[in-house]
């Protein structure tokens, strides 16, 4: 029984541990050093502004999924850094740095979103129109609020009692 279950195992280390060829190259080569995939999912990752942008989109593109950059300020991004508009993940460590250094002269993601919560908190505190509409949960900007603006509003609230009239 054991000689049986070792006979497979000796078939392979034989196949792995082939020496009859040992043959010496003159130069070593490397493999070159790829992130190692799980899968299809590739591990390498960029991060420009405390965001992790996707690597297999362009950076006009994926400069996008920072908070408080939207089209016309990525692609003054790249206008500054007089970039071509490659995918991300063939962007070089030089022109990693410098994109990070041109996204972080921008107000983006936790400093946006804070100073946009202190201007509402503001506008509650002294109980203007804009903040009072705040308070309330329904829109500050002068839409109708017959029929819509359900977002704000919530989902619909039967209320007891009342009826649709008989057409």
């Amino acid at each position: 029984m054991a000689q049986a279950l070792a006979t497979p195992l000796a078939a392979s280390l034989s196949l792995i541990c082939n020496t009859t060829t040992t043959r010496i190259p003159n130069s070593l080569s490397f493999p070159s050093p790829t992130p190692p995939k799980f899968g299809g999912l590739s591990i390498k990752c960029v991060r420009v502004g405390g965001v992790e942008i996707p690597n297999n989109k362009r950076i006009e593109y994926s400069l996008r999924y920072i908070h408080g950059i939207g089209r016309t300020t990525s692609r003054q991004i790249l206008v500054d850094l007089s970039m071509d508009n490659k995918i991300t993940k063939d962007l070089s460590e030089e022109e990693l740095i410098s994109l990070r250094d041109q996204v972080s002269k921008y107000m983006v993601e936790g400093d946006l979103r804070r100073f946009n919560a202190l201007n509402i908190r503001r506008l509650k505190e002294i109980q203007c129109y804009r903040g009072v509409r705040h308070i309330q949960g329904l829109p500050c900007r002068g839409q109708r609020t017959k029929n819509n603006c359900r977002t704000l509003k919530g989902k619909r609230v039967a209320i007891a009692g009342k009826k649709k009239a008989p057409r």
